[in-house]
């Protein structure tokens, strides 16, 4: 029996996990300390996350083929082998060896199947973006102009966007890393090795960010020596940030798991952050503040190119529950902002009832408030309520307002 390439096996391993609903980023990070060379770390990463982004294109190719969809680990070993064939176009023999050899280990009759399977399997004749019909369409509304630009790119790798300090960008190239200007503050970067175990990310010179996710921070304009409210704030990396530009904050998020990793995150980065656990549908008084983020939970739309596992997993309908949950929040977050102050809501998604429906629905029901359309410092297009950020070029998709509390 010939050998396996370790990546394909692990890539294997983990798109099953994947589609059993855990996400890829941490599975590949765990793979990634596992005595796996580098070629093959970039192999299995390229592997897993190409299958997931060309997910509907493969299956749309491989189902004709089947009188039923196999078991998940067939069906896996059988995507990853279609994404070789017809995307990354390996030659065709060494794609069927190799995938055939890996089912043989499950079973002699799975190795006949895999054979057979990738032996014929062709791309679908019509033009396919690997996406679903009713999410297509929502992307086609949020930008009229450019859907086709940005669906393409959601289709490609996507690329590591750093913020760094100059130090960090010294200790990068130090250890061979390619560091080109990006967008704004983020630049996009190169790596020789895993991230955690650069001397930039261990010193807090280097913290990954996209260029969509930062220009949220910037949305809230000058905060040096200003109290700052960041809800929702997950594990705090916009609320170091904010620290890094002079603010005091105070972040607050559900999830105590959450907030442990941002207090590390922000001792690892040199920055004092405040970090608060509460529920924020029903949340304590926590006072009245100048400057409020609520940079809400949501379906993770805009994010496909970088967490392509989600376009598999949201519907209408969880897109639906997400919008009740965050006109929750917004109406409880606009409790802390002060006279004069101002909060921004940010989510990253493209859907209209994540974005300007929530706001549209919170400003009939609070007229002391404004909205405005910020400036952001990556490709964007405005709407009467807010801004959207363009999904090209690595890019994520964000939507974000400027709610500004008038009397």
């Amino acid at each position: 029996m010939s050998s396996v390439n370790p990546a394909r096996t692990f890539a294997v391993r983990i798109l099953k996990q994947v589609l059993d609903g855990a996400y890829a980023a941490p599975l590949l990070d765990q793979a990634l300390n596992a005595k796996i060379s580098s070629s093959d770390a970039g192999l299995m990463t390229h592997l897993v996350y190409g299958t997931l982004r060309h997910a509907q294109t493969l299956e749309k190719a491989l189902l004709p083929l089947l009188n039923k969809k196999p078991q998940r680990e067939t069906w896996v070993i059988l995507l990853l082998g279609a994404f070789e064939k017809l995307i990354l176009e390996t030659p065709p023999h060494a794609v069927v060896n190799e995938y055939t050899e890996i089912a043989k280990k499950h079973s002699p009759r799975l190795g006949g199947l895999v054979n057979a399977v990738l032996r014929k399997v062709q791309l679908p004749e019509e033009t396919t973006y690997s996406l679903p019909d009713w999410l297509l369409e929502e992307y086609k509304k949020a930008y009229p102009e450019q859907w086709e630009a940005v669906v393409e790119d959601l289709l490609q790798p996507s690329p590591l966007w750093l913020w760094l300090s100059d130090k960090g960008v010294r200790q990068l190239e130090e250890e061979e890393a390619l560091v080109e200007p990006g967008i704004g503050q983020i630049d996009k970067v190169v790596l020789s090795r895993s991230l955690r175990k650069t001397k930039a990310y261990q010193k807090g010179q280097a913290q990954p960010i996209n260029p969509a996710s930062y220009s949220v921070i910037e949305a809230l304009g000058e905060v040096m020596n200003r109290e700052v409210l960041d809800l929702a704030g997950g594990t705090g990396i916009k609320a170091a940030f904010l620290a890094k530009k002079g603010a005091r904050v105070t972040s607050v998020d559900l999830d105590p798991r959450k907030a442990e990793q941002g207090r590390q995150n922000a001792e690892r980065l040199g920055q004092k952050v405040t970090f608060k656990t509460a529920d924020l549908r029903s949340p304590e008084n926590l006072g009245t503040y100048s400057k409020v983020l609520l940079d809400a939970p949501c379906t993770g739309s805009g994010t496909l190119r970088t967490h392509p596992e989600i376009k598999l997993r949201i519907t209408p309908e969880y897109a639906q529950e997400m919008s009740d949950l965050q006109k929750t929040l917004l109406e409880e977050s606009s409790k802390f902002v002060a006279d004069g102050g101002e909060l921004v809501y940010s989510v990253c998604s493209v859907l209209p009832q994540e974005s300007e429906e929530v706001i549209v629905e919170f400003l009939k029901n609070h007229p002391e408030f404004q909205a405005q359309a910020p400036d952001l410092s990556v490709p964007s297009v405005k709407t009467a309520v807010g801004t959207r950020t363009v999904p090209v070029n690595g890019v994520d998709g964000f939507f974000v307002s400027r709610l500004v509390k008038v009397q």
